[in-house]
């Protein structure tokens, strides 16, 4: 018997783990120090009540033998499905019921959907990039090239017309740089898709932290249904990191090689994949409702005032970053030329104060930090205002 040997060419996942490893050394240390996390990728607050009343008049039809359910379709439920086209149709793309997959969140199915393609494709990420877009396709074996993604460029990549691949992920508003592709750079892509006869994997989880005029979607570009599939997630959206809901979008005209796409996503969600629960699907309908919207809206705007105490801080200090008003990420140069880890044990020690050594990211975050705003409003403060003071000894937030 012989294992997989792709799993010996992945890096160790060491980046979170000598962040947790150095902040608990720092902990037992220096108990009575309060330590803030500003580094998690985490939502804090807790889900709006008509999203729970759903999930619980749901639960309630399960104890029903006239409307329990057993098995979902592999494609989520019509209900859900409607809801979701619907809010694609609120920002002026249209996407029909049968072009949506319910999943179980989007990192699932940006790992998963390299099933269906052959394991000698190249794929092209951008540097910074989300490690399971890396991970996933060295498990298949496949090369990997990197576009060079740093402050030259604003942190969005853009293709390079001498290199040629296969299958590209994207991620915008991006995880974890924060910054936001514009329609004239998702066109660019496209171009270079259409050109290469490669797909792009859109990852747009945090579509709903855009406030610029940018798109929410790739499909709000022409061109993207002949090139791309979407994955979008509620995690961040409406706090769905417990409950586990996403979804896929695969146009119906997307062919390649001589096969539709869809129909074989379809067959590989149908072999590897029962869906997602019915309680949380009749949640996450709940989440596209007229309330729904307006209370997950409530919380998005919570950590974008979080987000904009963050960058404000930023500003004061003259530290160049990126992110924060499009994403729950900002993204930040290290002062004074510090590394990333250097910076890291700085906030750590002199602020009591975590985040993400931007290195752990890719070679394009060395010198970087990523701070996230799902920490509450008052911790938020507090860091940021201790922070200034170790920096330039001066108090900005705490009144």
């Amino acid at each position: 018997m012989k294992i997989n040997r792709n799993f010996d060419n992945l890096v160790e996942s060491y980046l979170f783990a000598e962040v947790a490893s150095r902040t608990e050394k720092y902990a037992e240390q220096n108990p009575n120090k309060k330590i803030i996390r500003m580094g998690i990728g985490d939502v804090t607050l807790p889900l709006p009540t008509v999203i729970t009343e759903a999930m619980k008049k749901a639960a309630d039809e399960m104890a029903d033998i006239n409307t329990f359910k057993g098995y979902p379709s592999y494609e989520g439920y019509e209900f859900l499905r409607n809801a979701i086209s619907g809010y694609y149709d609120s920002f002026g793309v249209k996407i029909s019921t049968d072009e949506i997959f319910v999943n179980d969140g989007a990192k699932s199915d940006c790992g998963n959907i390299g099933d269906i393609f052959s394991d000698d494709c190249t794929v092209l990420v951008t540097d910074p990039v989300y490690p399971v877009y890396v991970d996933s396709n060295i498990m298949a074996g496949r090369k990997i090239i990197y576009a060079r993604s740093d402050k030259s460029s604003g942190f969005c990549a853009l293709p390079d017309k001498n290199v040629h691949a296969d299958i590209i992920y994207l991620c915008s508003p991006n995880n974890p740089t924060g910054a936001a592709y514009t329609a004239d750079q998702i066109k660019e892509w496209i171009a270079y898709a259409v050109e290469n006869d490669a797909v792009i994997l859109y990852d747009a989880a945090y579509e709903s932290f855009i406030t610029d005029d940018l798109p929410r979607s790739i499909f709000a570009v022409e061109g993207a249904r002949n090139c791309a599939i979407e994955f979008c997630s509620l995690s961040k959206t409406a706090g769905f990191t417990g409950m586990r809901c996403g979804y896929t979008v695969i146009p119906n005209e997307l062919e390649r090689d001589g096969h539709n796409i869809k129909k074989l996503w379809y067959r590989r969600q149908s072999s590897k994949f029962n869906g997602v629960s019915y309680p949380v699907q009749r949640a996450a309908e709940a989440v596209f409702s007229p309330d729904g919207q307006q209370a997950v809206r409530k919380n998005i705007e919570y950590y974008k005032r979080n987000s904009k105490i963050i960058t404000e801080t930023m500003e004061k200090l003259g530290i160049e970053y990126t992110g924060g008003k499009n994403s729950p990420y900002i993204w930040i140069t290290c002062p004074n030329g510090m590394s990333s880890w250097e910076f890291f044990d700085y906030l750590l020690e002199k602020a009591n104060v975590v985040a993400t050594p931007g290195e752990g990211f890719g070679d394009c975050g060395k010198g970087c930090m990523r701070f996230t705003s799902f920490a509450s409003f008052e911790a938020t403060k507090e860091a940021m205002d201790r922070i200034a003071k170790c920096l330039d000894g001066r108090s900005y937030f705490l009144r």
